[in-house]
């Protein structure tokens, strides 16, 4: 249970309150100074590649984007993410919300929820992802601790309280829990709460995994706040989940080739959100 019971259903702030399942395409950036990916390339064309996927997406139908540098890979963990990454996070998110005029959110890989902050107050951006937001696991970039304590104090340093919302993940992939495998799921979920999260996400166990139904199941009973999924959503389980789900984070499968690293479909987008209109 909340304890902050007067919490309006950021879903439905954001994004509206005509009934639809709510739908977020994510932007996967291209290498950023800084990664070992980087080369050197023009950053006004790196800018130019997010807002044209941005573009893509809005005209697919989707209700709002996150902005990811996912090319920065292998991923940094928190203390160790560079200025330069919130800096050209900030402009290349500022370009895709003046540009594709959509609500945007930033996720700054691994868990760097207070750079995401930064970049958030900065570009405009109405919302912040954290892959691990309470309790702790065992991720690809070694031990990740929960972002919440650190997290919430910055918001409110930078006074982005009623600007800028939490979407973060209960059970997240790519990652072992064994650390908290005493704690039930459900007790993870009142935990997020208890945290201050705005939305709660369910994930699979890997980028483009679906989510398991009866864990989604799981997570959405024991929540007061709204759930959406974070990974595998297709055209194939869009019906299903959405039964359960208020909404999803997608990207793979709206890819031109079902991968991640493959440029946005319009018309993969368009099947997707026809379906969830008729849903």
């Amino acid at each position: 249970m909340s304890v902050f019971p007067q919490k309006e259903d950021a879903l439905h702030g954001l994004f509206g309150t005509d009934g639809a399942k709510k739908i977020i395409g994510v932007i996967h950036s291209k290498a950023l100074p800084g990664a070992p990916g980087y080369r050197g390339e023009s950053l006004d064309d790196i800018y130019r590649f997010a807002v044209e996927e941005g573009l893509r997406y809005r005209d697919g139908g989707v209700q709002g984007l996150v902005v990811e540098n996912h090319w920065d890979l292998p991923f940094a963990k928190p203390g160790d993410i560079g200025l330069e990454t919130a800096a050209a996070m900030s402009a290349m998110s500022l370009r895709v919300r003046e540009e594709v005029a959509l609500p945007v959110g930033i996720n700054v890989l691994a868990n760097g929820t207070e750079c995401a902050l930064a970049v958030a107050k900065a570009a405009g951006a109405t919302f912040v992802r954290a892959n691990q937001w309470v309790n702790a696991y065992v991720a690809n970039e070694g031990f990740i601790e929960g972002a919440a304590p650190q997290a919430t104090r910055y918001r409110s340093m930078l006074r982005a309280e009623d600007d800028i919302k939490f979407f973060t993940d209960v059970h997240v992939k790519h990652g072992s829990h064994a650390i908290v495998a005493d704690r039930t799921l459900e007790e993870q979920v009142r935990d997020a709460e208890f945290f201050d999260s705005d939305v709660l996400i369910a994930t699979g166990e890997r980028t483009g995994g679906a989510a398991e139904l009866g864990e989604l199941s799981a997570i959405k009973e024991a929540a007061s706040l709204p759930v959406i999924v974070g990974s595998g959503i297709s055209l194939e389980n869009v019906s299903e989940i959405m039964e359960i789900a208020d909404g999803a984070i997608v990207a793979s499968s709206l890819k031109e080739t079902g991968k991640w690293w493959s440029p946005v479909s319009v018309e993969r987008v368009k099947r997707l959100m026809d379906r969830v209109g008729s849903l």
